[in-house]
């Protein structure tokens, strides 16, 4: 398939680098609650139906195998990494830097006149948002306070492996969380298989109506929704596709995967941007179909976004 890119900006702040620092570790470090482990073994990984988006090396579907390992049943929540920040007093990169992308109806209306920020080109729903982070996932106005059971937008990737070290965890590859997200069933579009909406019943959090202009919700959300929401799949793992997308461990290539190991293959060992998995919210078929079990597009690692998160692994 052919189509417009994924709607995920990416942040230029390769000039304003912030030096990461010891974080030390959490006292629960390691500790497997909330995760589900996986056997691992061989999988078919990748697609080739008409979905498919072939310039992000979607495809082909080959075989992969993988050690067992542990994954987080969800995303990591605004809960949990408030509780990192205040043990560590980390800031995330969005915070340090002073702004974050936020798309433009997550701003509440009476701020639109008075807050500061730049339309991204070519894709103008995105505002480049003074003041925007994950405490304040729209900017100015807004906070988590009822969000706490949400996935935590607005960290890079950076942000990410900080809160992996700390838990005792790291970001799975793309391989793992590609596994972890088919939930057992082989060659299927979705975690629970190939119809969007089986029985008429959503399934997960994306986009309805007219894309970038209205969503109607009819899924219940027109933004983030609590991160254990909708079925979970074959492994208990909630939201693999929609709600937010996932960061992985993985630098980006549309064509590694072509001639890379089979054997747990974790990506090459250098580039610009990481992997990220699943769509999110605002993910519509018009415009970016990747809410999937085998999309994938790319984000530099230093971004962040209203509508990216991530989830972690432990190896077994």
């Amino acid at each position: 398939m052919n189509g417009k890119s994924c709607c995920a900006p990416s942040g230029d702040r390769k000039n304003e680098r912030v030096e990461s620092r010891d974080l030390g570790q959490s006292p629960k470090a390691g500790s497997k609650e909330g995760m589900v482990a996986l056997e691992g073994g061989p999988f078919l990984m990748g697609g080739e139906d008409s979905e498919v988006w072939g310039a992000d090396g979607e495809g082909p579907t080959r075989e992969v195998t993988l050690d067992p390992f542990w994954i987080d049943q969800t995303t990591v929540t605004n809960d949990a990494f408030s509780e990192f920040v205040e043990a560590t007093g980390y800031e995330t990169e969005a915070e340090r830097y002073g702004w974050s992308f936020v798309f433009y109806n997550q701003i509440p209306k009476g701020h639109r006149k008075h807050v500061q920020f730049t339309s991204v080109e070519g894709t103008s729903w995105w505002a480049r948002l003074d003041k925007a982070n994950w405490r304040k996932p729209g900017g100015p106005g807004t906070n988590t306070n009822r969000l706490g059971d949400h996935p935590v937008v607005h960290v890079s990737w950076q942000d990410s492996v900080a809160y992996a070290a700390w838990a005792g965890k790291r970001l799975p590859t793309e391989a793992e969380w590609e596994y972890a997200s088919r939930g057992g069933l082989e060659n299927k579009i979705y975690p629970w298989g190939d119809i969007l909406m089986p029985e008429g019943k959503h399934r997960c959090n994306i986009w309805q109506g007219q894309f970038p202009q209205n969503d109607t919700a009819e899924d219940g959300y027109a933004s983030t929704a609590p991160a254990k929401s909708f079925r979970a799949n074959g492994y208990g793992l909630y939201h693999c596709v929609g709600n937010v997308w996932e960061w992985t461990a993985d630098w980006f290539s549309p064509n590694w995967h072509l001639s890379g190991p089979r054997q747990n293959p974790k990506g090459p060992d250098a580039g610009s941007s990481r992997v990220i998995k699943g769509g999110s919210y605002l993910c519509h078929e018009s415009y970016c179909n990747r809410y999937r079990n085998s999309a994938r597009t790319k984000n530099t690692p230093d971004s962040s976004t209203g509508h990216t998160g991530f989830r972690c692994v432990i190896s077994s």
